[in-house]
């Protein structure tokens, strides 16, 4: 991503989303926990979800560095598999 400025919003319906900050436009990504999730999260759901996105930037960013991986097709067995 660039260095443009970003904000996360929480939801009418309850989902943490990141939007580009002063934009109205649909978020670039939405975080949804299940009722599980947030009765274990409580009052930490924005810390979590902010940790989550934060991941995620640092992970779009780091595949800046990666160099693709060349595409190899392989021959695979499909008679030779277990179904469990």
């Amino acid at each position: 991503m660039s260095s443009e400025t970003y904000e996360i919003i929480e939801l009418s319906n309850g989902d943490v989303a990141l939007r580009r900050a002063g934009h109205r436009e649909d978020p670039l990504v939405r975080i949804h926990f299940s009722d599980e999730s947030l009765n274990f999260l409580r009052e930490h759901k924005i810390a979590i979800a902010r940790a989550m996105l934060e991941a995620g930037i640092e992970a779009v960013q780091d595949l800046g560095a990666l160099e693709p991986e060349p595409f190899e097709e392989e021959e695979v067995d499909v008679t030779e598999h277990t179904i469990h």
